[in-house]
């Protein structure tokens, strides 16, 4: 599912304009982004968590050149659903 589909159901089921709906959601994002940018974890009860992960530093290959690379320690966004969330897609399996 894309982004306007998102857009195009909420406005169908909810009877607001697509416009509206649009800005909603790109404000949403932008607000979580702005969030996690900062460090700040966003919990959305119900359906889960956005967090930041720490990743340490490590070796690697650069395969092509056959050298070894520093890949700094760095972070990086993810999503844990929420219990409620992954009972539901699991009962929903057909």
């Amino acid at each position: 599912m894309t982004k306007a589909e998102i857009v195009a159901e909420i406005a169908q089921k909810t009877g607001m304009e697509k416009t509206n709906v649009q800005t909603t959601v790109e404000e949403f994002m932008n607000v979580l982004k702005n969030s996690l940018k900062k460090g700040e974890n966003v919990y959305l009860r119900g359906f889960g968590s956005f967090i930041i992960k720490r990743r340490a530093e490590k070796t690697g290959r650069n395969i092509s050149k056959n050298t070894t690379i520093i890949i700094p320690a760095h972070n990086i966004p993810s999503f844990k659903p929420s219990k409620v969330f992954i009972d539901e897609v699991k009962n929903n399996v057909k």
